[in-house]
């Protein structure tokens, strides 16, 4: 029987944090860690290839999600306590190491996993967002600067219960609008306008896209897991996320403009909004992550690159892990 045939679903203790996790496979430890609006889920078509490759493979929900703890307070969605959830789940997996692997939100969560614990995160894989050390501007005032005329869609995520409001008043269709409009699959110039800026409606939802039919990367049933997921838990915990960029500018300034020092891997969609956007940060990534050994751009590929480009980002990480871990 290979290791992806047994996967298993658990709640842990992570140092006072309730995370459910799911695993498969036995040796060394590699910690997925998702983005909004996912879940473990987002990361399916990894586990079984990463756990076959002879590696234990362990997708989290992210604090916020599924069946992991949802704390009622914004700031608990800090950095920092999403960094302690992940060195708690090494822990209560009788690890010491992992080599951990983030995208979209993920990705800042992973990469500050690794500069806070280098004693743990022994290596790291970035997807969709590439590292971008903490500079001397507030986050606020960079997304500012990116609404111009606008407004971006990260400060329109700050107020709490505004981008709720849009969301719930047809959560299946704000949410699958939201998948296809960041994909690769989106049309390009079709008037609408860009899917992260809020227009004069005031609404983020009113600059999507929709599919005439379920995209090849994710399937009716898979939507309607997600579907599900959301259905049960709503998406505050995951937006509490944006509202913390600020705390976290002030909790992290002791790692201003560090370098991330462990061997690391980076995989971008070339029709990727955060890669497109990130094309300073991939041109430092000599200086910011100088033990960078690859960085790979999907072509034609959108957001949703471990989902989309499956086959690439497995092969990418089963090469990087061989070297590393």
């Amino acid at each position: 029987m290979r290791e992806s045939d047994v996967m298993q679903h658990r709640v842990v203790d992570a140092l006072g944090t309730r995370i459910h996790l799911v695993e498969a496979g036995s040796g060394p430890l590699v910690l997925f860690v998702h983005g909004f609006p996912e879940s473990w889920y987002s990361w399916r078509h990894q586990l079984g290839a990463v756990a076959d490759a002879g590696y234990r493979a362990v997708a989290i929900d992210v604090r916020g999600y599924g069946r992991s703890h949802s704390p009622l307070k914004v700031e608990d969605y800090r950095m920092v306590s999403h960094v302690a959830d992940n060195v708690g789940v090494v822990r209560a997996l009788g690890e010491e190491t992992a080599i951990i692997v983030g995208h979209d939100w993920g990705a800042p969560i992973a990469w500050n996993s690794a500069l806070l614990r280098p004693d743990i995160f022994a290596g790291l894989a970035l997807l969709s967002v590439p590292y971008s050390p903490r500079s001397s501007f507030k986050p606020s005032e960079q997304f500012r600067y990116l609404g111009g005329d606008e407004e971006f869609y990260i400060e329109y995520f700050q107020q709490v219960g505004r981008a709720e409001v849009e969301i719930e008043s047809d959560l299946s269709r704000w949410l699958l609008g939201f998948y296809f409009s960041a994909s690769g699959d989106a049309p390009v110039g079709d008037g609408r306008g860009s899917m992260v800026h809020v227009g004069p409606t005031g609404r983020l939802v009113d600059r999507f896209a929709w599919p005439e039919t379920f995209p090849a990367w994710m399937s009716e049933e898979e939507f309607e897991f997600y579907l599900g997921e959301f259905e049960r838990t709503g998406l505050t915990g995951g937006l509490n996320r944006y509202r913390n960029v600020d705390r976290d500018w002030a909790d992290l300034a002791a790692w201003d403009r560090a370098a991330v020092v462990q061997p690391s891997l980076f995989i971008g969609g070339e029709r990727d909004g955060p890669t497109m956007w990130g094309g300073k940060a991939i041109g430092a990534f000599p200086t910011t992550m100088p033990n960078l050994t690859k960085s790979v751009i999907v072509p034609g590929c959108g957001h949703w690159v471990q989902q989309e480009a499956a086959d690439v980002v497995n092969r990418e990480l089963i090469e990087f892990l061989a070297r590393w871990g």
